[in-house]
């Protein structure tokens, strides 16, 4: 949203020539001049207060036109954790079974309050939620594995097998005795803004940025289609997701390989699998998918299983335009769909692609 109160303006430019810290990601500016848009912190010269435009998310700024500043990158600096932040999530991934408590954030320097206001406002639970879905993901590998249910009680730091048993049940729906399907959850930084990937044990199901209109909904979908609960975690289908997402951004790759689990009907299936022969660098008509499907009275129905996409960019439903040619919907916002066809095109004839250039 743009930003029209002037007392808030003026405050905002004069953080802008400060390049104030605490409000980066607070507001983003549009320069008019140049057409880019930065966060308070950017070492660039300063543009006039005449010539800005102040906004309140990054995809406001990306909708009216501007793009992201090459100094200050604002799409991935103004929402990677900060410095404390990423400490503490190292901390805890790396010592999954351990309970760290506020006391032990405060000995390493960390302020329990700031981790606590950034998990809320980034993953929408709390910094103690977050490790205890992380205890109970790493539980969950290890009774697949053939452990006692009492002895990963135990390893992961609960007194009584009643007591893990209560929390194992509460996020995943089973008792640990029984099969329990999960879905994972990881946040991870692009330069057009942060993305969430969920995946199951069979692969990727979902794959979007955080802005993405009904992702709520979605989420909602997912653990109902697949009669599985998401909890914070990683396997070996996000790590690759985040590799793969990363090369393509770095514009050395223009195939994925990751493994895909994807619930829908038989038509929305096979739609997904359509667009996914859709070429890098190439654009089709929701027509012309139609048609590719066998059903050319259908375009309308393509639409909609577009629109139901969960896994953006690998399915690559940003390459399909309307009739006429003209940018059409896209969850991530039309600004981010030129955004990548642009990419895309941009590097048609680029490095290998990892995912080739061994063949």
């Amino acid at each position: 949203m743009q930003i029209t109160d002037a007392t808030l303006i003026d405050a905002y430019y004069r953080a802008l020539i400060d390049r104030a810290a605490d409000h980066v990601g607070i507001f983003f500016v549009g320069v008019r001049t140049t057409g880019v848009f930065c966060i308070a912190t950017c070492r660039a010269r300063k543009p006039k207060r005449e010539n800005v435009d102040f906004y309140t998310d990054f995809k406001s700024a990306l909708d009216a036109g501007f793009r992201p500043c090459k100094i200050c990158r604002p799409t991935e600096n103004a929402h990677s954790a900060p410095p404390e932040i990423e400490q503490a999530i190292a901390w805890v991934r790396s010592e999954p079974k351990t309970r760290i408590a506020d006391w032990q954030l405060r000995q390493r320097g960390i302020s329990p309050e700031r981790v606590r206001r950034w998990f809320q406002r980034h993953y929408g639970i709390t910094f103690q939620a977050f490790q205890r879905m992380l205890r109970v993901n790493v539980a969950l590998q290890e009774l697949k594995g053939g452990r006692k249910a009492t002895e990963v009680a135990l390893d992961s730091g609960y007194d009584s097998l009643s007591g893990f048993g209560y929390t194992y049940k509460k996020l995943t729906g089973t008792a640990p005795t029984d099969a329990a399907r999960t879905i994972v959850i990881h946040r991870f930084t692009t330069p057009l803004g942060p993305m969430f990937v969920c995946a199951t044990d069979q692969g990727v199901c979902l794959l979007e940025f955080v802005d993405r209109r009904m992702l709520e909904t979605e989420f909602k979908d997912l653990q109902r289609l697949l009669k599985a609960r998401i909890v914070a975690g990683e396997n070996a289908h996000t790590r690759q997701a985040e590799k793969e997402i990363g090369e393509y951004f770095a514009g050395t790759r223009r195939d994925f390989e990751l493994s895909l689990d994807t619930p829908g009907s038989d038509f929305q299936r096979a739609a997904w699998q359509c667009l996914q022969t859709v070429s890098y660098g190439g654009t089709a008509s929701y027509q012309e998918q139609a048609i590719k499907l066998g059903r050319p009275e259908a375009a309308r129905a393509v639409a909609s299983a577009n629109g139901a996409n969960r896994i953006a960019i690998v399915v690559p439903c940003h390459r399909v335009l309307g009739k006429d040619g003209a940018l059409t919907g896209y969850g991530g916002g039309l600004a981010r769909k030129r955004w990548l066809l642009e990419h895309e095109r941009a590097h048609q004839i680029a490095a290998p692609d990892p995912a080739t250039a061994s063949a």
